[in-house]
């Protein structure tokens, strides 16, 4: 496993290029309102820091995974991360960044979501691997942070799946408000980074198994954004 962590002024550096993308993401035409607000930038981190995270990425068969195996509903792993310590050195920089106050400041003014705030628990969040026949049925996320109390307001995505290829599947799937078309499906690309806004009407899922041939399998890094205050009336049913 690769161990290198970063200096804070290369941290900062890597920050600054990544916060940048998110505010020029309107005008480079990444940012969509339909059929639910949604940001896809490509090469999203600094080449050096997702090849860190790629580096250290834990492998399917170790204990540390949390296995969710109901037929056609979620078949997948998660990490069973509970606090920062938990997190493999060459990822917590990266979840450094995501977590940080410049981060959460860009995309709260661009998804006109004031206030929000990290999930320092990893409640639900964290490592995930979708393993070969693997899905992940259409669905809204829960509304609620249970030992916070708090509101869940949004999704982040990073893919890391340098060798994928069409026909594997995998795609992330963007639904219409009913969640029984699909509009977008979205390559899980390596560096490639999928937010959106959470609500009762923002359908997504990858309800088809994964074609990956043996020794690939499907992986990202989650993370949810919460706020104090609760959703738009309009987007709970």
């Amino acid at each position: 496993m690769n161990t290198k962590r970063f200096s804070q002024q290369q941290m900062k550096n890597f920050a600054e290029e990544s916060i940048k993308k998110i505010i020029n993401a309107e005008k480079e035409k990444e940012y969509f309102l339909s059929p639910f607000k949604h940001l896809v930038i490509d090469n999203f981190l600094s080449l050096e820091l997702a090849k860190s995270c790629l580096d250290d990425f834990p492998n399917p068969k170790e204990k540390q995974w949390d296995i969710a195996n109901d037929k056609d509903i979620e078949i997948k792993q998660r990490s069973t991360w509970k606090s920062e310590f938990d997190i493999p050195d060459g990822i917590v920089d990266t979840i450094r960044l995501f977590n940080s106050s410049d981060m959460l400041y860009a995309l709260a003014e661009l998804f006109e979501i004031p206030k929000l705030v990290p999930d320092p628990y990893f409640t639900g969040g964290g490592l995930n691997i979708t393993m070969p026949g693997g899905l992940l049925d259409v669905h809204v996320d829960g509304n609620y942070h249970d030992a916070t109390g708090l509101n869940r307001r949004m999704n982040v995505i990073l893919y890391l799946n340098p060798n994928w290829r069409k026909g594997w599947g995998g795609e992330f799937g963007i639904y219409d408000e009913n969640g029984d078309k699909c509009v977008k499906r979205v390559e899980p690309l390596f560096n490639r980074l999928v937010t959106f806004d959470t609500h009762d009407k923002s359908y997504h899922g990858l309800p088809d198994p994964l074609n990956f041939p043996e020794g690939e399998y499907r992986k990202s890094i989650i993370l949810y954004y919460y706020t104090k205050a609760p959703r738009d009336e309009l987007m709970i049913l």
